[in-house]
């Protein structure tokens, strides 16, 4: 038994000395790209977004959606993005604009918020990125959410409408599907 101490003893030092695995960084869903701030407005026309309701911008970017949903809107405004530089600028452009009250950027990972708040969700991301953030929908939106999705529909839902909008001048129409939980 004394000899197993001494080897334990250095198996502890060896284990508290070894270099630590990094925390799991959270999956990027789909790459910075802004929405046209034409086909914002229309997202937000869409889903018929009503003063006090709350919005929810899965991947909000720069912040472009949350600052017209709470300015223009006047919704309750909450996006969520995972890259530190696109939420610092965007929560000083949130007290430039002076909407602290109304609008907020949350630092993190899409798959590991609430949304069970929402009255409206806005949604720009991959296909594959909407497999992964289906059934977080499916379990938490109440009935009768509205989820506005930019281009790329969420398999195996049925949108209640589907927009086009013919090219704004960059090149490229756009699509907007309307699900209503």
């Amino acid at each position: 038994m004394k000899k197993l101490i001494p080897v334990f003893l250095a198996a502890v030092a060896a284990l508290a000395q070894a270099p630590k695995p990094e925390a799991t960084k959270p999956e990027v869903l789909a790459p910075y790209f802004p929405t046209p701030l034409t086909v914002v407005e229309q997202m937000l026309d869409l889903a018929k977004l009503k003063p006090g309701e709350r919005i929810f911008d899965l991947g909000s970017g720069d912040g472009r959606i949350i600052f017209m949903a709470a300015q223009r809107f006047r919704a309750d405004a909450v996006g969520v993005e995972l890259d530190t530089d696109l939420v610092a600028s965007s929560q000083a452009k949130i007290r430039q604009l002076g909407l602290t009250q109304s609008a907020r950027i949350i630092l993190g990972d899409i798959l590991t918020q609430d949304y069970s708040s929402a009255d409206v969700v806005a949604i720009y991301l991959l296909p594959d990125s909407l497999v992964k953030v289906r059934p977080i929908l499916e379990k938490q939106l109440k009935k009768g959410t509205r989820v506005v999705a930019h281009d790329f529909g969420i398999a195996g839902w049925v949108p209640t409408k589907t927009v086009t909008i013919p090219d704004d001048g960059e090149g490229r129409s756009h699509t907007l599907m309307l699900y209503i939980r």
